[in-house]
């Protein structure tokens, strides 16, 4: 599958175009604007770019209105199709958000069902009750998303429903030629549905990727050959920054040891699950972290563990943002370029490194010494082997370790001094990360 040696960029549209909040009805082509960044990604090495919902939305995009035309503050399909064009030009994979679960109260079936209530042919795509009344007053009750009644769950044990969705799925697949599908809420959706989507899609696509958004519980319930092939790894997301914060690199190893080390009852050996350390839902890295010097260290752990990386927009560069009650666009603003800084350069060489080392995608995965602030791991594919060395502390650190013996190459190493022959103590300097290729 092509999505496991690449790096993800995430795209919020409706924010990163500076599009109205609310739907105003006019079509302003905004999407082109992804156009002016196809070089910045190529400099970076982004592999593909996930966008955020932006389809015909009431408000922020998961309150769809018709899933076959682009939100008009965005744009056309026409202006779509250009962007993909762009991207696809320049090797750059686009990946759609999959909003099945629940639609806004203005998509056009359920604006049938208000017209004609239980004469609606479309009532049952919804789970909607005639003897009871919404917060909306709209003379029957109808189940929402966890409390949210903007938005309308959908009967996914509807075939015609169901049908409709693939049909969507088929029309981006033919118009926008889109490569794969982010789920929302993935784990509300029915696997049945899942399941079919998962034939379906790799009967029009044969390297389809679809990723599923899941927030808990075992990933192995959906991600598995008969229905996802990824979904969202939260439980490393916050190992990582609460590992840094509490200064407990334990607490990330043990997360990363339960999921892929090396004895048999770890959970997801062999899959491919997507790394972040944020992304359009939570605050972002550098507002999370207490320490600044620990932002580096925390983006080259994320390139370095088994799973897909995924970068979430400006965040490469150091942008802060907290997530804050009714204010998605504290999280989802707008930039008017790359604003690109010695962070990004980091970053762009962890994807080079990330790209042109199959070891950190395919991998083995082993823990070889942890303390609270210090954390070596090893990753091994036939004959690689690729030690990461961590030092989260404010002091130098000097690693003691028979793995550690032998001549390796530094692949992070800004010096000419690359080859390192280590046969007693390496130092590790303060809030360092290395990663360490054994030669012999």
């Amino acid at each position: 599958m092509w999505a496991y040696n690449e790096t993800f960029y995430q795209i919020y549209p409706l924010g990163f175009c500076d599009a109205p909040a609310l739907n105003d009805g006019n079509i302003t082509s905004r999407i082109l604007k992804v156009n002016t960044w196809c070089d910045y990604f190529q400099q970076l090495g982004i592999g593909a770019v996930l966008f955020n919902p932006l389809f015909e939305s009431d408000a922020h995009g998961y309150d769809t209105r018709n899933f076959q035309k682009i939100d008009c503050r965005l744009g056309t399909n026409e202006d779509f199709i250009n962007v993909c064009n762009t991207l696809h030009k320049n090797h750059i994979k686009v990946v759609l958000d999959g909003v099945f679960h629940h639609v806004g109260r203005g998509f056009w079936a359920f604006q049938d069902v208000l017209e004609k209530k239980w004469e609606s042919p479309y009532k049952d795509w919804f789970f909607i009750h005639f003897d009871g009344n919404s917060s909306y007053n709209d003379g029957f009750w109808y189940e929402g998303w966890e409390g949210h009644f903007e938005l309308v769950k959908l009967n996914l044990r509807n075939p015609d429903v169901r049908k409709y969705l693939l049909d969507c799925v088929k029309f981006w697949i033919d118009t926008f030629d889109i490569d794969g599908l982010r789920l929302d809420v993935a784990y509300s959706l029915d696997h049945d549905f899942l399941q079919e989507l998962r034939q379906f899609c790799s009967s029009q696509k044969c390297d389809f990727i679809l990723i599923g958004e899941v927030l808990f519980g075992d990933y192995n319930n959906i991600v598995n050959e008969h229905m996802l092939h990824s979904c969202t790894n939260y439980e490393c997301y916050k190992g990582l920054y609460s590992s840094f914060n509490s200064m407990n690199l334990f607490e990330i190893a043990h997360s990363l040891n339960r999921q892929y080390g090396p004895e048999n009852w770890t959970l997801y050996k062999g899959k491919h699950l997507m790394n972040f350390v944020d992304n359009h839902d939570v605050t972002r890295i550098s507002s999370m972290l207490t320490n600044p010097q620990h932002l580096p260290l925390i983006y080259g752990l994320l390139f370095s563990i088994p799973g897909i990386p995924c970068i979430y927009y400006g965040s490469e560069w150091g942008v802060e943002g907290i997530k804050a009650p009714d204010n998605d666009y504290a999280l989802r603003p707008a930039f008017s370029r790359p604003c690109p800084n010695a962070l990004t350069h980091f970053i762009g060489n962890l994807i080079s490194i990330h790209q042109n080392n199959e070891v950190f995608a395919f991998g083995d995965y082993q823990n070889i010494m942890i303390t609270n602030h210090q954390l070596i791991f090893r990753r091994s594919l036939n004959n690689d082997e690729i030690f990461v060395l961590v030092n989260a502390g404010d002091y130098a650190f000097n690693v003691q370790n028979e793995n550690l013996h032998g001549t390796f190459f530094s692949l992070l190493a800004d010096t000419p001094e690359k080859i390192l022959t280590l046969s007693e103590a390496f130092q590790m300097e303060p809030y360092s990360i290395y990663y360490l290729k054994l030669i012999s």
